[in-house]
């Protein structure tokens, strides 16, 4: 059920007037070990691709990584399918201020711009709040399937949070 409304929230948002830039904040899929800069597992491959078909149609202008391999990877496929260049933003200085340079970076682009953003657990919370999500929720260690689409206007934004792919499997 949480599937299908982000699915339409998506729909919506994405339909929005030109004035309004969409952002879809990510974290990176599963790991295939627990090394410094890991590559994604098969079920994060799997994530990977599903993360691709949920947003085919959407029009992603902009995809913003870190630096670390496991972003770059999930993605890979919806930038692939949708053409975008890929940038990976440094994490010198630590979590706070990648997601200030990000944050800085996005808030640069267009107003029509559709933006990828993949992180890492203890980064996309921040990237939200700091895009306007205010009631963004820390994420668990074990936590891949959230997806929040952000609505960014002159006036504010407006943020839906739901899941793609498989489900998480418990903590």
């Amino acid at each position: 059920m949480k599937r299908l409304l982000l699915a339409a929230a998506m729909t919506a948002m994405l339909a929005a007037p030109a004035v309004a830039q969409t952002v879809i904040v990510v974290r990176h899929a599963e790991k295939a070990e627990q090394s410094a800069d890991p590559v994604l597992s098969d079920l994060g491959e799997a994530r990977a691709a599903a993360l691709a078909e949920t947003l085919a149609g959407a029009g992603v202008t902009h995809v913003f990584v870190s630096p670390l391999q496991r972003t770059a990877l999930t993605a890979a496929p919806s930038a692939a399918a949708a053409h975008p260049e890929v940038v990976a933003v440094s994490l010198e200085g630590g979590a706070a201020a990648h997601v200030a340079r990000l944050v800085g970076q996005v808030r640069q682009l267009s107003p029509e711009a559709v933006v990828l953003v993949v992180g890492h657990s203890n980064t996309v919370p921040d990237i939200a709040r700091a895009l306007g999500a205010t009631e963004a929720a820390a994420m668990d260690e074990c936590e891949y399937d959230r997806l929040t689409v952000l609505t960014l206007t002159p006036t504010g934004a407006h943020a839906v949070t739901g899941h793609y792919g498989a489900a998480n499997p418990p903590c």
